[in-house]
């Protein structure tokens, strides 16, 4: 077995001396690597991961604001929906109360002229006895006058008032009869 370690390093002698490698050159890379990483890391990887980070949180933030923002929208539109509905509502019940209004206001105003038009026809009756009444009494008076003229005339006789005022009475009664 050693012989055969023995080999093995007789080999990695000949593979480094054929490529060059010099042990103090090849640990001084090694170091200058591991320090390389470890100032990339702490002063570039490390700030950009807390970016990255940072990036991160404030996309989660950023659609948790979209979420929230997107419930209070649809929240918002329902409240709208409602009072739409509401105010249609009312104003269904303004329209009602409008023409119930309308007709009662047509209907009394009906009334009102039904009873303007039963005065006048009330009035113009009473006018037209009042009328009739005149006239008749007139009628009677120059009735009354003919039949007194006509019997001063047929006697030949002049009448006195008593005697006119008697066939005045005596005409009328017949007449009314």
């Amino acid at each position: 077995m050693i012989h055969v370690l023995a080999d093995q390093s007789s080999t990695l002698e000949g593979i480094f001396r054929t490529f060059g490698v010099h042990w103090a050159y090849f640990i001084a890379q090694v170091v200058n690597v591991i320090l390389v990483i470890i100032v990339l890391k702490v002063f570039a990887f490390g700030p950009i991961q807390q970016m990255l980070e940072q990036r991160k949180a404030r996309i989660a933030e950023g659609e948790e604001n979209l979420k929230r923002i997107e419930q209070q929208l649809a929240e918002s539109e329902a409240t709208t929906a409602a009072a739409i509905a509401k105010a249609n509502e009312e104003a269904q019940r303004l329209i009602e109360e409008a023409k119930a209004g309308a007709e009662a206001l047509t209907e009394q105003k009906a009334r009102e002229a039904s009873t303007q038009a039963q005065q006048i026809l009330a009035k113009a009756e009473a006018e037209a006895k009042a009328e009739r009444q005149r006239v008749s009494a007139e009628l009677k008076k120059e009735f009354g006058r003919l039949v007194a003229q006509t019997t001063s005339q047929v006697t030949g006789k002049v009448l006195s008032d008593d005697d006119r005022r008697r066939i005045n009475e005596d005409s009328m009664a017949k007449v009314e009869a």
